[in-house]
Formats: C-alpha cells, sequence, structure tokens
C-alpha cells in the first residue's frame, strides 16, 4: 500500500517514504523536518488538529484500505457510558482529558508508568550513545521505561574484563545514571543481554553496582532482523580490538589481505556480529531447559524483574516465548514484528523477513488467551514494530487486550532528541560538540514556530513548573522535546479512549477495533466493521 509523502491538513511532509508508522523508511538525525512525529516534538499537541483554523473545513478520505494492516482496523465510538471514569461522570461533567493513562507492568514487583508506552532498546550503535543524555532524561522524566540495548559493554573501548568478569564499564554507568538521575518513582530502567553480554557477566555487574531495581531483559531477536545484532565499523584497530573482545567481525581484521588493504589506505566497512543464539539446541525441550537455568540464575543473583524480547519470527518460536515468559512469571515479553526499526540491519532482510506486527501481534494475544483459558496466568505483553500514532497505539492495545500493556516505540521517541539536540546546539553554540548538534542555524520549519526553546517547544512551560526553573536549566532539549511529543501523542490516545468510553488502559478491550476488510477479520480474530455490534443493534429494533 502507498502512503501519502504529505498531510496538507497538518502541514506534514515525509522526506522520504513513510511507513506505516508515519516515518520515513531511513531517518536521519539532522533532518530538517517535516514529518508528523518531528513537528509534533516542538507543536506537540496542536498537531492533532487541522492547521489555520479559522480559514478552513477538513474532510477525511477514510477508505479502508486492501490487506491486513494496522491501517485495516478501525477504532469504535459509544454514544454513551464512562467505563472507569472519575466521580464526575455521575454528573455528566467529563472531558477526555480526565482519561487515565498510567499502567503498570510486572508480576512480583508491578512498574507504574505514566504513558503505556516503553521504548525499543538502544545498545551499541553509535546515535544512540551520541543521543542518550537526551533519550534518558526525555524517558525518565515522561515516566516510561527505557531500555539500554545489548553490548554496551563489549563494544566500550573503556570497558574492563579480565577472566570473564566486568571490573570497570563506564559507558553502562553513564547510560544508567543519566535515567536514574531524573527518575521519579514511574518508569524503570531496563538492561537488555545477549550472548556476548551473558559471557561478559553483564548481569552480575548490574546487579551488583546498581541493585536489584534495575530491569533485567534477555533477547531472543528483534522484528528488523534474525540474525542478531550488528554495528558498521571502519577503523580497522578497533575492528580488531572488538574481535579480540570475542565478537565476530567480518571481513576478519586480522586476515593478511585485510591488513595489507588498509596498509595501503583503503577504508573497510567491518560488520560486527553477535552470534546466533541456541545454535546447539535443537528442539524445544532443549531450549526450554536452558532458559529456565538462565531465569533461575538471574533471580538467584538478585535481579526481581525480568523480561524477555523476541522478534519477528514464526509461530513456534513465539509460543516458546510466552509460554516460557508464563512458566518462569516473567515482569513482561516484549513481541516485535516485522516493520519494526534498527540501527544497523541487512535492508533486503529488513524487508523480505518475518512476521509483520499485526499479525505476530494477533498470533501473540491468540497463545496468551489459550494458556489462561488452561489456568495458566500469561506474562504482560509489550507490542512493538513499526509504531508511532496514537491510533496505532490504540489499536495494538485493543489488538491485545487485556494481556497487552504496554507498546513499544523505538525510532518514533528518539526523533525528539535528534530534534533537541540540533536545536539546542544552535541556541547554545558552546554545546554542539557535547550535544551532538547538526546545524549551523535555525531552518525556516523552526524558525516558523520559535527562536528560543521556551518557544520553540510547546510542553516548555509545563516542564518547568513541574521541575522549576533551576533543574529545567539542565535538561537537555531533546528530553524537552520527547516529553513534547509524547504530551501529543498521549492526547491523542486519551481522545480515542474517551470516543471508546473507556478511562483507563485496563479497560480497553478488543470490542474497541474492528476490521474493515475480511482478510483483516480472519486473520486478527477482530469483526468486521458492519458486524461489530449488529446483534446488539437488531435487539434494539425489535425490542
Amino acid at each position: 500500500m502507498e502512503r501519502p509523502k504529505s498531510n496538507d491538513v497538518l502541514s506534514t511532509v515525509n522526506r522520504g517514504n513513510p511507513a506505516e508508522s508515519g516515518l520515513c523508511t531511513l531517518c536521519r538525525a539532522d533532518c530538517t523536518g517535516r514529518c508528523e512525529t518531528w513537528l509534533s516534538c516542538m507543536k506537540g499537541r496542536d498537531l492533532l488538529y487541522p492547521r489555520d483554523f479559522g480559514n478552513i473545513t477538513a474532510g477525511s478520505g477514510n477508505a479502508c484500505p486492501v490487506g491486513v494492516s494496522y491501517d485495516a482496523l478501525r477504532i469504535n465510538g459509544y454514544n454513551y457510558g464512562a467505563k472507569s471514569a472519575p466521580g464526575s461522570a455521575a454528573t455528566g461533567d467529563v472531558l477526555f482529558t480526565d482519561v487515565s493513562l498510567e499502567t503498570s507492568f510486572g508480576r512480583r514487583a508491578p512498574v507504574k508508568c505514566r504513558y503505556p508506552f516503553i521504548t525499543g532498546a538502544l545498545g551499541s550503535t553509535a546515535i544512540a550513545a551520541k543521543y542518550w543524555d537526551s533519550f534518558a532524561a526525555g524517558s525518565a522524566l515522561c515516566g516510561i521505561p527505557m531500555v539500554i540495548g545489548e553490548n554496551v559493554v563489549g563494544i566500550d573501548r573503556a570497558a574492563e574484563i579480565r577472566n570473564g568478569k566486568i571490573v570497570k564499564a563506564p559507558e553502562l554507568d553513564r547510560r544508567l545514571a543519566s535515567y536514574r538521575r531524573y527518575y521519579d518513582g514511574y518508569g524503570a530502567i531496563v538492561v537488555q543481554m545477549n550472548i556476548e553480554d551473558t559471557r561478559n557477566g553483564v548481569a552480575a555487574y548490574v546487579v551488583e553496582n546498581f541493585g536489584d531495581e534495575v530491569v533485567l531483559e534477555l533477547k531472543w531477536g528483534q522484528g528488523a532482523k534474525d540474525i542478531g545484532g550488528e554495528i558498521s565499523v571502519r577503523e580497522h584497530n578497533y575492528a580488531e580490538f572488538l574481535k579480540g573482545r570475542g565478537y565476530l567481525v567480518d571481513p576478519d581484521p586480522e586476515s593478511p589481505g585485510v591488513r595489507e588493504a588498509c596498509a595501503e589506505g583503503r577504508t573497510l566497512n567491518f560488520a560486527r556480529h553477535s552470534r546466533l543464539g541456541y545454535t546447539n539446541r535443537q528442539n524445544y525441550e532443549e531450549v526450554r531447559q536452558e532458559f529456565l537455568q538462565s531465569v533461575a540464575y538471574l533471580r538467584s543473583i538478585g535481579f526481581k524483574r525480568i523480561t524477555l524480547k523476541t522478534g519477528a519470527y514464526g509461530m513456534e518460536a513465539l509460543a516458546m516465548a510466552v509460554r516460557l515468559a508464563a512458566d518462569t512469571e516473567l515482569d513482561l515479553l516484549s513481541v516485535d514484528g516485522a516493520g519494526g526499526g534498527t540501527g544497523m540491519s541487512p535492508w533486503d532482510m529488513m524487508e523480505h523477513w518475518g512476521v509483520p506486527s499485526i499479525l505476530l501481534h494477533a498470533k501473540a494475544y491468540e497463545y496468551a488467551r489459550i494458556l489462561a483459558e488452561r489456568g495458566i496466568k500469561p506474562a504482560d505483553m509489550a507490542f512493538a514494530g513499526g509504531i508511532a500514532k496514537s491510533s496505532t497505539v490504540f489499536k495494538a492495545l485493543a489488538l491485545g487486550a487485556p494481556y497487552a500493556r504496554l507498546v513499544c516505540m523505538g525510532r518514533a521517541v528518539m526523533i525528539p532528541g535528534f530534534l533537541g539536540a540540533n536545536i539546542e546546539g544552535v541556541l547554545k553554540p558552546e554545546s554542539r560538540s557535547k550535544v551532538f548538534g547538526n546545524w549551523d542555524r535555525l531552518p525556516k520549519s523552526v524558525s516558523d514556530i520559535g527562536t528560543t526553546a521556551e518557544s520553540i517547544f510547546a510542553g516548555y512551560y509545563a516542564m518547568q513548573d513541574r521541575l522549576g526553573k533551576a533543574v529545567m536549566a539542565e535538561v537537555p532539549y531533546g528530553a524537552v522535546a520527547m516529553w513534547t511529543l509524547l504530551d501529543k501523542l498521549g492526547a491523542g490516545l486519551q481522545q480515542f479512549m474517551a470516543g471508546a468510553r473507556k478511562f483507563m488502559p485496563d479497560a480497553v478491550s478488543r470490542d474497541d477495533i474492528a476490521a474493515c476488510n475480511r482478510e483483516t477479520e480472519k486473520e486478527t480474530g477482530i469483526a468486521f466493521i458492519t458486524e461489530q455490534q449488529d446483534a446488539a443493534a437488531k435487539r434494539i429494533l425489535n425490542g
């Protein structure tokens, strides 16, 4: 399905080809706008409505697309009731702003969240490291969990690992400290582990140095690829360092031909890859036993909260994840469908591998329900894979209800970090190298909105009211942009929930969405739009 690159109603434009999320397929840190997510980081709630009020009227094409996608789900509205609404519902004095977005997840020690959002894992890519302070401060101040991705210790040149034990891990320390500085009891910091992290002893280091409040996430995969994490390296010396750390590097930096090419001044592109998981296991029972042992070990060294992230594998792997997360009483299972983003993945693999998000999410719900009907409590779930709009957040929560508690967003919540850093680099030139600003001056797309932080970011004064001027002066502009974006996404979600007469995330159900084509009905189990509520309608007519 081709999606338009511009929206005249909102005055937004995609630089590249937009995905279902509304984000460009290739999102640049130096972008000067103006996709909807980018513009929302400054204008906030204003982007919920058509532009130029007083001079326009607006109408939507509102067509039902062909094929199975989140676009092919419609959100139901109701003309009476107010489930889980505040006391003012009794007097009829209810606004959409009365919707509470607070939620929680977890089995033994639940985590409170101000929004039903969690970030994607931001690990060993350079872009994650450069803009981390904005991402972390923004996530903590917004009260959502943030995930430190895989391989952060392994690629850190300053980290020290002796005899399989981490002695020093300055980059991991920095990332944990950045989030914890603004943490106020909502959200959580999550540290993800892959095979190399397990071998390097990341779990023991984290719990020994940062305590049991840190959440530990085991990683099976992600929606963008099925061969494990990778980064691109151009320095021959660094490629050799990574191989010495135990990574697989392609091409081999120690081969004679590569050494000779580099000695002659030729620049090579080295790809550092992670190992494939479970290659020495041949069936489900062997995987199960190893997984049970891993979780038991993590609990024995002190972790209170453990989660699992699985990728866009087939149905057997999904069933394994759902069942093992339930059996080990994990706190969260993140299900990341194809269509998700990446910092570095083979492009052809991203285009052709894996189960699309809506299909994977529908099956995750089905499998969780099977366990629940057998009396086995499924783990709380987060759905990921190309989600960036309030409407899709609502649809994902409804599709997975009551098991889906959160929606995971990766690239969408990175954009405010980029934009805020670029603006800060212009308005505070002395900080440009520190925040990795890419602009020498404000582009017209920004200066048309304002020329100071206070005038550019719609959420600036709300943040300042909460934090005070002294603290606000130290907050990265990327965090201000994230606050502004999530306020807009949250307000949009409140509007959809209020229209569905559901005033808490727990109240959202699968009846709140409908399929607008038969294929989507078949694959998701969501009723076709004219059959949803049809029995109730006929009872009224025949009563």
